[in-house]
C-alpha cells in the first residue's frame, strides 16, 4: 500500500496553509524520524550548500542539526502555491553550545508527489547573530 500524507495535490489556499503548518509542527518536534515521514524515500534536498538524497540521508542531517542548534525554535509563512508546490519563508531561532543566539531566514520551494509526500527541497538560508534578548520566537 502506498504511503499517503494528506492533503494531497493539487494544493488550494486552505490545504497549503495546512501542509505548511505540518511542517513546521514536525520541525519543532526535533524528531528526526517524525519529520521524514513527509517526504518520499528517494526525496531530494539542497539545504544551504548540502544535497541530501533520500529519507536516511534526512534523518542523519536532522539528528546533526539538533545536536548543534540547540533550543531550536521555527516559524514557517506560506509564500505561494500551485498545482503540487509550495513556496514558503521562514525563520528561525537557536543558539550554539558556546550560548551565542541566532536567528536564521530563508525561503524553501517544495515539490510533492500524488501521495502529498514531499520529492523536493530546495532551501537558501541566511544566519545572522543575535543577541538573547533579540529572540522574537
Amino acid at each position: 500500500m502506498m504511503e499517503k500524507k494528506h492533503p494531497l495535490p493539487p494544493f488550494n489556499k486552505e490545504t497549503a496553509i495546512q501542509k505548511v503548518q505540518m511542517a513546521e509542527d514536525a520541525w519543532n518536534s526535533k524528531d528526526p524520524v517524525t519529520v521524514s515521514k513527509a517526504y518520499t524515500i528517494d526525496t531530494e534536498w539542497r539545504n544551504r550548500d548540502l544535497f541530501i538524497n533520500g529519507r536516511q540521508e534526512v534523518q542523519e542531517f536532522l539528528a546533526n542539526k539538533w545536536k548543534i542548534e540547540l533550543a531550536y525554535k521555527l516559524k514557517k509563512e506560506l509564500w505561494a502555491f500551485q498545482d503540487n508546490r509550495i513556496a514558503v519563508r521562514f525563520e528561525y531561532e537557536y543558539h550554539n553550545k558556546e550560548g551565542q543566539w541566532f536567528r536564521a531566514y530563508g525561503n524553501e520551494n517544495w515539490e510533492f508527489d500524488n501521495n502529498g509526500l514531499m520529492k523536493k527541497r530546495y532551501a537558501s538560508i541566511n544566519d545572522i547573530k543575535i543577541n538573547e534578548s533579540d529572540r522574537k520566537l
